[in-house]
């Protein structure tokens, strides 16, 4: 279901003694990969906690298979595998993108939860845009 890109440029920061890029990074890319998926929806998480809904990771699994390196520039794939009553998950795979090779793949899983942390039913805007696109093609961000 409808893949976002999102491409970035791998800082001399984001690496470690031995030059490449400290693993811990990797989950930062798959936030900003689920932000410009959002985004790409005309969906905003700002607004979802406005609203009074968050929604924290709730598991996250990353599959390292090539390191980056300093200067390397990332392409973020990322796209819904599911919407349930109360969560939804996001799939993840970085590409280096001089040569297309996959370096991870991975996924999080979210619970919405309200201000108090108590579980809440997925939001309606979200599930309104989901069914948008399994139902229509032509309305993909």
């Amino acid at each position: 279901m409808n893949v976002v890109r999102s491409r970035y440029r791998i800082l001399y920061g984001d690496t470690d003694a031995m030059g490449i890029v400290y693993y811990a990074n990797y989950l930062k890319w798959f936030e900003m990969g689920r932000n410009e998926w959002l985004r790409a929806q005309g969906l905003s998480y700002r607004e979802m906690e406005r609203d009074g809904t968050h929604a924290p990771v709730s598991q996250v699994y990353c599959r390292f298979r090539i390191p980056a390196r300093f200067d390397d520039v990332i392409v973020v794939e990322t796209q819904v595998e599911y919407v349930r009553r109360a969560s939804i998950k996001f799939t993840y795979r970085i590409l280096r993108e001089t040569d297309g090779e996959e370096l991870v793949r991975g996924y999080t899983v979210h619970a919405f939860v309200d201000g108090n942390g108590r579980i809440v039913r997925t939001p309606r805007r979200i599930l309104e845009r989901i069914r948008q696109l399994q139902e229509d093609p032509k309305s993909r961000g």
